[in-house]
Protein backbone atom coordinates (compact mmCIF):
# COMPACT_ATOMS: atom_id res chain seq x y z
CA UNK A 1 0.00 0.00 0.00
CA UNK A 2 2.30 2.77 0.92
CA UNK A 3 4.17 1.71 -2.58
CA UNK A 4 1.34 2.55 -4.04
CA UNK A 5 0.76 5.84 -2.03
CA UNK A 6 4.67 6.69 -3.16
CA UNK A 7 4.46 6.03 -6.76
CA UNK A 8 1.03 7.86 -6.98
CA UNK A 9 2.75 10.72 -5.21
CA UNK A 10 6.14 10.29 -7.52
CA UNK A 11 4.00 10.90 -10.65
CA UNK A 12 1.97 14.28 -9.35
CA UNK A 13 5.48 15.33 -8.80
CA UNK A 14 6.67 14.82 -11.68
CA UNK A 15 3.52 15.84 -13.63
CA UNK A 16 3.82 19.11 -11.49
CA UNK A 17 6.99 19.46 -12.79
CA UNK A 18 6.68 19.41 -16.21
CA UNK A 19 3.95 21.99 -15.96
CA UNK A 20 5.71 24.73 -14.08
CA UNK A 21 8.58 24.06 -16.93
CA UNK A 22 7.74 26.16 -19.11
CA UNK A 23 9.23 29.46 -20.82
CA UNK A 24 7.47 32.44 -20.37
CA UNK A 25 8.62 34.90 -23.34
CA UNK A 26 8.96 32.01 -25.84
CA UNK A 27 5.57 29.72 -26.37
CA UNK A 28 7.09 27.40 -28.95
CA UNK A 29 10.29 26.53 -26.36
CA UNK A 30 11.08 23.05 -25.94
CA UNK A 31 11.20 22.80 -22.21
CA UNK A 32 12.13 19.70 -19.83
CA UNK A 33 14.66 18.46 -16.97
CA UNK A 34 15.45 19.62 -13.55
CA UNK A 35 16.30 22.22 -13.12
CA UNK A 36 14.25 23.64 -16.27
CA UNK A 37 15.83 24.52 -19.36
CA UNK A 38 14.33 25.13 -22.39
CA UNK A 39 15.22 25.88 -26.29
CA UNK A 40 14.04 26.86 -29.80
CA UNK A 41 13.63 25.09 -32.79
CA UNK A 42 15.32 27.66 -35.62
CA UNK A 43 15.88 25.22 -38.67
CA UNK A 44 17.81 21.78 -39.63
CA UNK A 45 17.03 20.66 -36.02
CA UNK A 46 19.28 23.21 -34.31
CA UNK A 47 18.06 23.68 -30.59
CA UNK A 48 18.85 27.45 -29.48
CA UNK A 49 19.04 27.69 -25.65
CA UNK A 50 17.04 30.11 -24.35
CA UNK A 51 17.01 32.65 -21.73
CA UNK A 52 13.19 32.96 -20.31
CA UNK A 53 13.51 35.34 -18.03
CA UNK A 54 14.52 37.83 -20.61
CA UNK A 55 12.97 38.49 -24.46
CA UNK A 56 14.54 36.48 -27.71
CA UNK A 57 16.83 38.23 -29.64
CA UNK A 58 14.69 39.14 -32.84
CA UNK A 59 17.38 37.12 -35.35
CA UNK A 60 16.62 33.88 -33.43
CA UNK A 61 12.44 34.43 -33.79
CA UNK A 62 12.79 35.13 -37.26
CA UNK A 63 15.12 31.68 -37.59
CA UNK A 64 12.46 29.91 -35.84
CA UNK A 65 9.14 31.60 -37.57
CA UNK A 66 11.09 30.49 -40.92
CA UNK A 67 11.27 26.80 -39.82
CA UNK A 68 7.85 27.12 -38.57
CA UNK A 69 7.35 28.58 -41.65
CA UNK A 70 8.34 25.95 -44.00
CA UNK A 71 6.41 23.62 -41.69
CA UNK A 72 3.03 25.53 -42.76
CA UNK A 73 2.92 26.80 -39.31
CA UNK A 74 3.46 30.57 -39.76
CA UNK A 75 3.91 33.87 -41.60
CA UNK A 76 3.74 37.18 -41.30
CA UNK A 77 3.48 40.52 -43.38
CA UNK A 78 4.13 44.29 -42.79
CA UNK A 79 4.13 47.42 -44.57
CA UNK A 80 4.05 51.14 -44.57
CA UNK A 81 6.21 54.16 -44.25
CA UNK A 82 6.39 57.71 -42.67
CA UNK A 83 9.73 59.40 -41.32
CA UNK A 84 11.87 60.99 -43.48
CA UNK A 85 14.67 58.44 -42.86
CA UNK A 86 12.28 55.51 -41.44
CA UNK A 87 12.33 52.23 -43.15
CA UNK A 88 10.13 49.01 -42.23
CA UNK A 89 9.99 45.39 -43.03
CA UNK A 90 8.93 45.41 -46.26
CA UNK A 91 10.50 42.07 -47.32
CA UNK A 92 9.19 39.71 -45.61
CA UNK A 93 10.36 36.97 -43.46
CA UNK A 94 13.88 35.39 -44.40
CA UNK A 95 16.23 32.48 -42.57
CA UNK A 96 18.83 35.14 -41.13
CA UNK A 97 22.43 34.72 -40.51
CA UNK A 98 22.81 35.77 -36.64
CA UNK A 99 25.66 36.21 -33.77
CA UNK A 100 26.20 34.00 -31.57
CA UNK A 101 24.59 36.01 -28.86
CA UNK A 102 21.37 36.63 -31.27
CA UNK A 103 22.46 39.48 -32.96
CA UNK A 104 22.17 40.13 -36.72
CA UNK A 105 25.06 39.69 -39.19
CA UNK A 106 25.27 42.79 -41.30
CA UNK A 107 25.16 41.03 -44.46
CA UNK A 108 22.40 38.61 -45.12
CA UNK A 109 21.36 36.58 -48.23
CA UNK A 110 18.61 34.55 -46.94
CA UNK A 111 20.67 31.26 -48.62
CA UNK A 112 20.62 32.82 -52.21
CA UNK A 113 22.94 34.42 -53.98
CA UNK A 114 21.52 37.94 -53.25
CA UNK A 115 22.22 39.78 -50.38
CA UNK A 116 21.86 43.16 -48.86
CA UNK A 117 23.19 45.03 -45.89
CA UNK A 118 20.83 45.03 -42.65
CA UNK A 119 20.00 47.17 -39.34
CA UNK A 120 20.39 45.58 -35.80
CA UNK A 121 16.50 44.88 -36.20
CA UNK A 122 17.12 43.06 -39.50
CA UNK A 123 15.76 45.03 -41.80
CA UNK A 124 17.28 45.67 -45.38
CA UNK A 125 18.77 49.37 -45.54
CA UNK A 126 20.34 48.90 -48.51
CA UNK A 127 20.30 48.17 -52.40
CA UNK A 128 20.62 44.11 -52.75
CA UNK A 129 23.75 42.64 -54.57
CA UNK A 130 25.37 39.83 -55.35
CA UNK A 131 27.66 38.08 -52.63
CA UNK A 132 30.52 40.44 -52.79
CA UNK A 133 28.23 42.97 -51.53
CA UNK A 134 30.22 44.61 -48.35
CA UNK A 135 28.58 45.23 -44.88
CA UNK A 136 31.20 47.18 -42.78
CA UNK A 137 29.23 47.10 -39.83
CA UNK A 138 25.97 46.56 -37.91
CA UNK A 139 24.00 49.97 -38.11
CA UNK A 140 22.20 50.33 -34.77
CA UNK A 141 18.61 50.78 -35.24
CA UNK A 142 18.45 53.86 -32.10
CA UNK A 143 14.34 55.01 -32.65
CA UNK A 144 11.53 52.81 -33.19
CA UNK A 145 8.43 54.74 -33.63
CA UNK A 146 5.26 52.05 -33.47
CA UNK A 147 1.62 53.43 -34.88
CA UNK A 148 -1.12 51.95 -33.32
CA UNK A 149 -4.59 51.59 -34.29
CA UNK A 150 -6.94 50.67 -31.13
CA UNK A 151 -10.36 49.26 -31.42
CA UNK A 152 -13.37 51.15 -31.11
CA UNK A 153 -15.07 52.01 -27.87
CA UNK A 154 -13.04 54.32 -25.42
CA UNK A 155 -13.87 57.90 -25.52
CA UNK A 156 -12.12 61.37 -24.06
CA UNK A 157 -8.93 59.47 -23.55
CA UNK A 158 -6.45 62.03 -21.70
CA UNK A 159 -3.22 61.92 -23.56
CA UNK A 160 -0.73 62.36 -21.01
CA UNK A 161 -2.38 59.30 -19.03
CA UNK A 162 -2.30 57.61 -22.27
CA UNK A 163 1.62 57.81 -22.11
CA UNK A 164 1.79 56.95 -18.80
CA UNK A 165 -0.18 53.75 -19.57
CA UNK A 166 1.47 52.62 -22.79
CA UNK A 167 5.21 52.94 -20.88
CA UNK A 168 4.49 51.36 -18.00
CA UNK A 169 2.90 48.22 -20.33
CA UNK A 170 6.04 48.59 -22.44
CA UNK A 171 7.99 48.28 -19.13
CA UNK A 172 6.05 45.59 -17.80
CA UNK A 173 5.75 43.18 -20.38
CA UNK A 174 8.73 43.64 -22.65
CA UNK A 175 10.98 44.83 -20.13
CA UNK A 176 11.92 48.11 -21.19
CA UNK A 177 12.40 51.01 -19.37
CA UNK A 178 9.74 53.06 -19.91
CA UNK A 179 11.50 56.51 -19.72
CA UNK A 180 12.92 55.65 -23.56
CA UNK A 181 8.88 56.21 -24.56
CA UNK A 182 9.67 59.21 -25.10
CA UNK A 183 6.26 61.04 -27.08
CA UNK A 184 3.03 59.81 -27.65
CA UNK A 185 0.70 61.52 -30.35
CA UNK A 186 -3.02 60.16 -30.25
CA UNK A 187 -5.86 61.15 -32.74
CA UNK A 188 -9.23 59.97 -31.36
CA UNK A 189 -11.22 60.10 -34.82
CA UNK A 190 -9.05 58.22 -36.45
CA UNK A 191 -7.94 56.02 -33.24
CA UNK A 192 -4.22 56.20 -33.85
CA UNK A 193 -1.56 56.11 -31.72
CA UNK A 194 2.34 57.26 -32.07
CA UNK A 195 4.64 55.73 -29.71
CA UNK A 196 8.41 57.08 -30.05
CA UNK A 197 10.62 54.45 -28.93
CA UNK A 198 14.24 56.59 -28.58
CA UNK A 199 17.96 55.42 -27.17
CA UNK A 200 20.65 58.17 -27.21
CA UNK A 201 23.18 57.45 -30.20
CA UNK A 202 25.83 54.53 -28.89
CA UNK A 203 23.66 53.04 -26.57
CA UNK A 204 23.98 49.20 -26.67
CA UNK A 205 22.44 48.03 -23.64
CA UNK A 206 18.90 48.30 -24.37
CA UNK A 207 17.30 46.40 -27.88
CA UNK A 208 14.71 48.20 -29.26
CA UNK A 209 13.91 45.48 -32.36
CA UNK A 210 13.01 43.18 -29.11
CA UNK A 211 10.06 44.89 -28.03
CA UNK A 212 9.29 46.21 -31.23
CA UNK A 213 8.85 42.56 -32.80
CA UNK A 214 7.14 41.08 -29.76
CA UNK A 215 4.42 44.29 -29.88
CA UNK A 216 4.08 43.11 -33.80
CA UNK A 217 3.31 39.69 -33.15
CA UNK A 218 1.13 40.90 -30.13
CA UNK A 219 -1.08 43.32 -32.05
CA UNK A 220 -0.83 41.91 -35.12
CA UNK A 221 -0.56 37.68 -35.34
CA UNK A 222 -0.56 35.84 -31.99
CA UNK A 223 1.50 36.46 -28.58
CA UNK A 224 4.99 34.87 -28.67
CA UNK A 225 4.67 34.62 -24.70
CA UNK A 226 3.13 31.71 -22.86
CA UNK A 227 0.39 33.01 -21.75
CA UNK A 228 -0.88 34.75 -25.25
CA UNK A 229 -2.15 37.92 -23.78
CA UNK A 230 -2.70 40.79 -26.04
CA UNK A 231 -0.76 43.94 -25.60
CA UNK A 232 -3.60 46.68 -24.23
CA UNK A 233 -3.32 49.74 -22.43
CA UNK A 234 -5.65 50.67 -19.11
CA UNK A 235 -6.22 54.80 -18.93
CA UNK A 236 -9.32 56.05 -16.71
CA UNK A 237 -10.80 52.54 -16.40
CA UNK A 238 -11.31 52.12 -19.53
CA UNK A 239 -8.85 49.37 -21.68
CA UNK A 240 -7.53 49.94 -25.24
CA UNK A 241 -7.28 47.35 -27.57
CA UNK A 242 -5.04 46.97 -30.41
CA UNK A 243 -5.94 46.15 -33.57
CA UNK A 244 -3.57 47.87 -36.07
CA UNK A 245 0.45 48.40 -36.02
CA UNK A 246 3.06 49.58 -37.74
CA UNK A 247 6.80 49.52 -36.82
CA UNK A 248 9.56 52.14 -38.29
CA UNK A 249 13.13 51.83 -37.69
CA UNK A 250 15.57 54.66 -37.29
CA UNK A 251 19.00 54.35 -37.79
CA UNK A 252 22.14 55.96 -36.36
CA UNK A 253 22.91 56.32 -39.70
CA UNK A 254 20.51 56.90 -42.63
CA UNK A 255 19.93 53.91 -45.20
CA UNK A 256 21.73 53.96 -48.49
CA UNK A 257 19.16 53.22 -51.06
CA UNK A 258 19.23 54.20 -54.59
CA UNK A 259 16.48 55.74 -56.26
CA UNK A 260 16.16 52.47 -58.79
CA UNK A 261 14.14 50.82 -55.23
CA UNK A 262 11.77 53.84 -54.78
CA UNK A 263 8.26 53.09 -55.34
CA UNK A 264 6.49 54.45 -58.79
CA UNK A 265 4.56 57.02 -56.55
CA UNK A 266 8.06 59.00 -54.60
CA UNK A 267 9.81 58.51 -58.26
CA UNK A 268 6.61 60.39 -60.10
CA UNK A 269 6.80 63.19 -56.94
CA UNK A 270 10.60 63.49 -57.72
CA UNK A 271 10.28 63.73 -61.37
CA UNK A 272 7.15 66.85 -60.66
CA UNK A 273 9.19 68.29 -58.86
CA UNK A 274 12.61 68.16 -60.91
CA UNK A 275 10.16 69.34 -63.75
CA UNK A 276 8.65 72.19 -61.28
CA UNK A 277 12.56 73.36 -60.91
CA UNK A 278 13.31 73.38 -64.39
CA UNK A 279 10.27 75.32 -65.59
CA UNK A 280 11.47 77.60 -63.04
CA UNK A 281 14.57 78.32 -64.19
CA UNK A 282 13.95 78.45 -67.56
CA UNK A 283 10.88 81.23 -66.68
CA UNK A 284 13.93 83.54 -64.76
CA UNK A 285 16.10 82.96 -68.16
CA UNK A 286 13.74 84.21 -70.08
CA UNK A 287 12.58 86.81 -68.16
CA UNK A 288 16.53 88.13 -67.64
CA UNK A 289 16.52 87.86 -71.22
CA UNK A 290 13.69 90.13 -72.06
CA UNK A 291 14.99 92.29 -69.22
CA UNK A 292 18.19 92.81 -71.13
CA UNK A 293 16.58 92.69 -74.64
CA UNK A 294 14.27 95.85 -72.88
CA UNK A 295 17.39 97.95 -71.75
CA UNK A 296 19.44 97.66 -75.00
CA UNK A 297 16.73 99.36 -76.63
CA UNK A 298 16.53 101.70 -74.39
CA UNK A 299 20.08 102.77 -74.56
CA UNK A 300 19.51 102.68 -78.66
CA UNK A 301 16.81 105.10 -78.09
CA UNK A 302 18.93 107.36 -75.62
CA UNK A 303 21.65 107.65 -78.05
CA UNK A 304 19.22 108.82 -81.06
CA UNK A 305 18.11 111.14 -79.04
Amino acid sequence: MKMWIFAVLAALAVGASAQSCTCATMKWAICDGTPCSCTLLIGNGTKQPLDCTALVPKCFLMKAEMDRARKGLSTRTIGGKQHETAIVDNDGIYDPECENDGKFKAKQCNNTDVCWCVNSAGVRRTDKGDQTLKCEKLVETNWVRLQLTHKEGPTNVNKDNLKTAIANEINSRYKLNSSLVKEIQYDPDARMIVVDVTKPKGERINDLSRMAYYMEKDVKALPLFTGEKNFTASVGGQTLMMEKIIVYYVDEEPPTMTMKHLTGGIIAVIVVVVLAVIAGLLAVFFFQKRQRKYKKTQQREMEQM
